[in-house]
């Protein structure tokens, strides 16, 4: 959605059914649907790796239960290197323990987002300068979207700020910017300003 509002037509493509998803939909593997070409014809490619792997949850989860960290696969290499391979300009989303060659780092709170935190790193093909910094310290108080349901318990308290899960999915979705996902689609969601800022900049910049 951000880049739709950028100003891109945007293909999306997932293994996965996604009966909510917005705009043109290829359910497909995304590597084999690279290997055939199905790149050809556009002009970026933004690709989001499954971030389990990555995230400080699932650390906690294997240190308390002992679970397996390969039931959540590193792919991260794998998608760098189908996105090299294209000749396209390219970015690469993830969380913040995630093996990207960062370049950027959004915060909800700095893209108009007041309760949100969420902070993603992005790589990209591109330089990218001019982010705005993070602000999210300056939040009255932050409100997570994750979890196995939105129940509001308190997740921390830092810097004086007191840091919930989302009270509901109408919260969760005004906390977003996003109203058109269930509770399973937007805990795994970007928020569209992120990709709306990173889509701006490439066509102010003549990425594209």
């Amino acid at each position: 959605m951000g880049y739709h509002r950028a100003g891109f037509e945007v293909v999306g493509v997932d293994n996965r059914p996604q009966p909510h998803y917005q705009f043109q939909f290829v359910q497909a593997d995304v590597f084999e649907f690279m290997a055939a070409g199905g790149w050809r014809g556009f002009d970026v490619i933004h690709a989001s790796p499954p971030c389990q792997h990555y995230t400080g949850m699932r650390n906690i989860t294997i240190a308390r239960f002992g679970a397996c960290k390969t039931e959540h696969p590193d792919s991260i290499a794998w998608t760098r290197d189908a996105l090299v391979a294209t000749g396209l300009p390219y970015v690469i989303e993830n969380v913040c323990r995630s093996p990207l060659r960062t370049g950027l780092i959004l915060c909800g709170a700095a893209l108009g987002l007041p309760h949100l935190a969420r902070h993603r790193h992005f790589e990209s093909s591109f330089f990218i300068f001019g982010a705005p910094a993070c602000a999210h310290r300056c939040n009255e108080y932050s409100v997570g979207v994750y979890g196995s349901r939105p129940d509001g318990r308190r997740v921390s308290y830092r810097h004086h700020k007191l840091t919930r899960v989302a009270r509901g999915i109408a919260e969760a979705r005004e906390v977003m910017g996003i109203d058109w996902m269930d509770w399973a689609e937007i805990k795994e969601a970007v928020p569209p300003a992120y990709t709306e800022w990173i889509g701006r900049y490439m066509l102010r910049v003549g990425v594209v």
